[in-house]
Protein backbone atom coordinates (compact mmCIF):
# COMPACT_ATOMS: atom_id res chain seq x y z
CA UNK A 1 0.00 0.00 0.00
CA UNK A 2 1.27 3.47 -0.46
CA UNK A 3 2.30 5.67 2.30
CA UNK A 4 -0.18 6.79 4.17
CA UNK A 5 0.03 10.58 6.14
CA UNK A 6 -1.52 10.70 9.98
CA UNK A 7 -3.15 13.47 11.20
CA UNK A 8 -5.30 12.32 14.01
CA UNK A 9 -8.87 13.77 14.55
CA UNK A 10 -9.94 14.11 18.46
CA UNK A 11 -13.39 13.31 17.28
CA UNK A 12 -13.40 9.43 18.35
CA UNK A 13 -13.77 7.17 20.84
CA UNK A 14 -13.64 3.21 21.91
CA UNK A 15 -16.66 1.27 19.93
CA UNK A 16 -19.14 0.81 22.19
CA UNK A 17 -21.65 -2.49 22.95
CA UNK A 18 -18.67 -4.73 23.47
CA UNK A 19 -18.01 -4.59 19.90
CA UNK A 20 -14.32 -5.28 19.78
CA UNK A 21 -13.38 -5.03 16.10
CA UNK A 22 -14.97 -3.50 12.58
CA UNK A 23 -16.74 -5.82 10.67
CA UNK A 24 -18.28 -3.28 7.88
CA UNK A 25 -16.64 -0.34 5.62
CA UNK A 26 -18.87 2.22 5.00
CA UNK A 27 -18.03 4.67 1.66
CA UNK A 28 -18.26 8.70 1.65
CA UNK A 29 -17.77 11.11 -0.89
CA UNK A 30 -16.65 14.32 0.64
CA UNK A 31 -18.92 17.08 -1.21
CA UNK A 32 -16.31 19.76 -0.26
CA UNK A 33 -14.12 21.72 -2.46
CA UNK A 34 -10.34 19.55 -1.78
CA UNK A 35 -9.39 16.88 0.76
CA UNK A 36 -7.28 18.79 3.27
CA UNK A 37 -10.98 21.21 3.61
CA UNK A 38 -12.41 18.04 4.29
CA UNK A 39 -9.61 16.92 6.13
CA UNK A 40 -9.99 20.28 8.40
CA UNK A 41 -13.57 19.74 9.00
CA UNK A 42 -13.05 15.94 10.05
CA UNK A 43 -10.38 17.14 12.96
CA UNK A 44 -12.26 19.97 14.06
CA UNK A 45 -13.60 18.79 17.50
CA UNK A 46 -16.83 21.39 17.05
CA UNK A 47 -18.06 19.67 14.11
CA UNK A 48 -18.03 16.34 15.89
CA UNK A 49 -17.49 14.46 12.88
CA UNK A 50 -14.63 12.24 11.49
CA UNK A 51 -13.73 9.55 9.49
CA UNK A 52 -11.12 6.67 9.66
CA UNK A 53 -9.99 7.63 5.86
CA UNK A 54 -9.61 10.66 3.68
CA UNK A 55 -9.06 9.32 -0.23
CA UNK A 56 -7.74 12.80 -2.14
CA UNK A 57 -8.52 13.25 -5.82
CA UNK A 58 -4.65 12.07 -6.37
CA UNK A 59 -4.84 9.13 -4.68
CA UNK A 60 -3.15 10.15 -1.14
CA UNK A 61 -4.17 8.27 1.56
CA UNK A 62 -4.27 10.09 5.07
CA UNK A 63 -5.70 8.66 8.17
CA UNK A 64 -7.33 10.41 10.82
CA UNK A 65 -8.92 7.34 13.36
CA UNK A 66 -7.46 4.60 14.11
CA UNK A 67 -8.96 1.29 12.28
CA UNK A 68 -9.60 -0.51 16.17
CA UNK A 69 -11.54 2.88 17.33
CA UNK A 70 -15.12 4.27 16.62
CA UNK A 71 -14.94 7.26 14.16
CA UNK A 72 -17.95 9.89 13.67
CA UNK A 73 -18.86 8.88 10.26
CA UNK A 74 -22.53 7.14 9.58
CA UNK A 75 -24.69 9.52 12.02
CA UNK A 76 -27.98 8.16 12.17
CA UNK A 77 -28.87 5.15 10.00
CA UNK A 78 -29.94 1.25 10.16
CA UNK A 79 -28.33 -1.80 8.26
CA UNK A 80 -28.95 -5.35 9.40
CA UNK A 81 -30.95 -3.93 12.49
CA UNK A 82 -28.06 -2.55 13.46
CA UNK A 83 -28.24 1.21 14.09
CA UNK A 84 -24.80 2.33 15.96
CA UNK A 85 -22.84 1.47 12.42
CA UNK A 86 -19.91 3.35 13.58
CA UNK A 87 -19.23 0.99 16.44
CA UNK A 88 -19.21 -1.74 13.31
CA UNK A 89 -17.26 0.40 10.55
CA UNK A 90 -14.38 1.72 8.96
CA UNK A 91 -15.23 4.91 7.15
CA UNK A 92 -13.35 6.23 4.34
CA UNK A 93 -14.25 9.69 2.88
CA UNK A 94 -13.31 9.34 -0.94
CA UNK A 95 -12.65 13.55 -2.22
CA UNK A 96 -15.56 13.95 -4.80
CA UNK A 97 -18.66 16.54 -4.92
CA UNK A 98 -21.25 13.58 -5.96
CA UNK A 99 -21.38 14.81 -9.73
CA UNK A 100 -18.06 14.18 -11.14
CA UNK A 101 -16.09 10.80 -12.10
CA UNK A 102 -14.23 9.51 -9.58
CA UNK A 103 -10.24 9.64 -10.65
CA UNK A 104 -8.37 6.94 -11.20
CA UNK A 105 -5.70 7.76 -8.92
CA UNK A 106 -8.54 7.81 -6.26
CA UNK A 107 -10.34 4.45 -7.28
CA UNK A 108 -6.89 2.88 -7.36
CA UNK A 109 -5.76 4.04 -3.54
CA UNK A 110 -9.18 2.80 -2.68
CA UNK A 111 -8.64 -0.36 -3.76
CA UNK A 112 -5.78 -1.19 -2.43
CA UNK A 113 -6.50 0.68 0.87
CA UNK A 114 -9.78 -1.43 0.85
CA UNK A 115 -8.20 -4.65 0.29
CA UNK A 116 -5.97 -4.23 3.01
CA UNK A 117 -8.95 -3.45 5.47
CA UNK A 118 -11.22 -6.61 4.90
CA UNK A 119 -7.42 -8.92 4.89
CA UNK A 120 -7.18 -7.46 8.54
CA UNK A 121 -10.45 -7.49 9.68
CA UNK A 122 -11.65 -10.98 7.82
CA UNK A 123 -14.61 -8.67 6.68
CA UNK A 124 -16.68 -9.97 3.68
CA UNK A 125 -16.89 -8.05 0.26
CA UNK A 126 -20.79 -7.55 0.77
CA UNK A 127 -20.09 -5.76 4.21
CA UNK A 128 -19.04 -3.04 1.90
CA UNK A 129 -22.05 -0.30 1.71
CA UNK A 130 -22.52 2.98 1.08
CA UNK A 131 -23.70 5.27 3.16
CA UNK A 132 -27.00 5.41 1.54
CA UNK A 133 -27.42 2.22 2.36
CA UNK A 134 -28.03 2.86 5.62
CA UNK A 135 -29.21 6.13 5.50
CA UNK A 136 -31.85 6.40 2.98
CA UNK A 137 -33.65 9.05 3.64
CA UNK A 138 -30.95 11.65 4.24
CA UNK A 139 -27.81 10.47 2.42
CA UNK A 140 -27.05 9.88 -1.04
CA UNK A 141 -22.68 9.33 -0.92
CA UNK A 142 -20.93 8.06 -2.31
CA UNK A 143 -23.32 8.82 -5.28
CA UNK A 144 -24.60 6.90 -8.54
CA UNK A 145 -21.13 8.00 -10.34
CA UNK A 146 -18.97 5.70 -8.02
CA UNK A 147 -17.62 2.05 -9.80
CA UNK A 148 -19.44 -0.44 -7.41
CA UNK A 149 -18.61 -2.85 -10.80
CA UNK A 150 -15.44 -2.40 -10.66
CA UNK A 151 -14.74 -2.69 -6.85
CA UNK A 152 -16.81 -6.32 -7.15
CA UNK A 153 -14.42 -7.74 -10.50
CA UNK A 154 -11.86 -7.08 -7.28
CA UNK A 155 -13.68 -8.98 -4.79
CA UNK A 156 -14.07 -5.92 -2.76
CA UNK A 157 -17.74 -5.48 -3.58
CA UNK A 158 -20.28 -7.67 -4.74
CA UNK A 159 -22.65 -7.09 -7.80
CA UNK A 160 -26.08 -8.53 -8.91
CA UNK A 161 -26.91 -11.45 -11.13
CA UNK A 162 -30.13 -12.53 -12.85
CA UNK A 163 -31.87 -13.31 -9.85
CA UNK A 164 -35.27 -15.15 -9.11
CA UNK A 165 -38.41 -12.56 -9.57
CA UNK A 166 -39.08 -12.39 -5.54
CA UNK A 167 -41.03 -9.53 -3.90
CA UNK A 168 -38.32 -6.78 -3.46
CA UNK A 169 -38.87 -5.85 0.38
CA UNK A 170 -37.88 -9.41 0.99
CA UNK A 171 -34.82 -9.49 -0.61
CA UNK A 172 -33.88 -5.98 0.06
CA UNK A 173 -34.84 -6.64 4.00
CA UNK A 174 -32.44 -9.88 3.59
CA UNK A 175 -29.78 -7.71 2.29
CA UNK A 176 -29.55 -5.44 5.05
CA UNK A 177 -31.78 -2.43 3.89
CA UNK A 178 -34.33 -0.78 6.68
CA UNK A 179 -37.46 -1.33 4.99
CA UNK A 180 -38.96 -1.69 7.80
CA UNK A 181 -37.97 1.61 9.51
CA UNK A 182 -37.62 3.68 6.03
CA UNK A 183 -39.94 2.39 3.59
CA UNK A 184 -39.73 0.62 0.64
CA UNK A 185 -39.06 2.89 -2.19
CA UNK A 186 -36.20 4.88 -0.37
CA UNK A 187 -34.56 1.62 -0.01
CA UNK A 188 -35.26 0.63 -3.23
CA UNK A 189 -33.43 4.44 -4.63
CA UNK A 190 -30.39 3.87 -2.69
CA UNK A 191 -29.94 0.06 -3.92
CA UNK A 192 -30.32 1.32 -8.10
CA UNK A 193 -27.97 3.79 -6.62
CA UNK A 194 -25.29 1.07 -6.18
CA UNK A 195 -26.19 -1.27 -8.39
CA UNK A 196 -28.70 0.53 -11.51
CA UNK A 197 -28.13 4.48 -11.12
CA UNK A 198 -30.09 4.52 -14.47
CA UNK A 199 -33.35 3.21 -13.52
CA UNK A 200 -36.39 5.68 -11.84
CA UNK A 201 -39.78 5.43 -11.41
CA UNK A 202 -41.88 2.01 -9.94
CA UNK A 203 -40.31 -1.28 -9.12
CA UNK A 204 -39.67 -2.89 -12.19
CA UNK A 205 -38.47 -6.96 -12.83
CA UNK A 206 -34.96 -5.93 -12.88
CA UNK A 207 -34.75 -4.44 -9.53
CA UNK A 208 -36.90 -7.52 -8.17
CA UNK A 209 -34.21 -9.58 -9.83
CA UNK A 210 -31.11 -7.57 -8.79
CA UNK A 211 -31.90 -7.62 -5.11
CA UNK A 212 -33.21 -11.47 -5.12
CA UNK A 213 -29.65 -12.58 -6.65
CA UNK A 214 -27.80 -10.74 -4.05
CA UNK A 215 -30.32 -11.48 -1.37
CA UNK A 216 -29.45 -15.39 -2.08
CA UNK A 217 -25.71 -15.01 -1.97
CA UNK A 218 -24.95 -12.55 1.07
CA UNK A 219 -28.14 -12.10 2.96
CA UNK A 220 -27.20 -10.78 6.74
CA UNK A 221 -28.80 -11.93 10.02
CA UNK A 222 -29.90 -9.67 12.64
CA UNK A 223 -26.87 -9.41 14.46
CA UNK A 224 -24.30 -8.17 11.50
CA UNK A 225 -23.16 -11.20 10.88
CA UNK A 226 -23.23 -13.28 7.26
CA UNK A 227 -25.49 -15.66 7.36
Amino acid sequence: MGAVQQRPSPNCGPRKGGISKPDMVVLHYTAMQSAEDAICTLCDPEKEVSAHYVIGRDGAMTQLVDEAARAWHAGSGRWAECDDINSRSIGIELDNDGFSPFSAALMDALEDLLGGILARWEIPAHHVIAHSDLAPLRKFDPGGRFDWRRLAVQDLSVWPTWGEDLPLAESLTALGYGVAEFGVEPCLNAFRQRFAPWRDGAECLADRRDAASLAAQFAVDPLGGAS
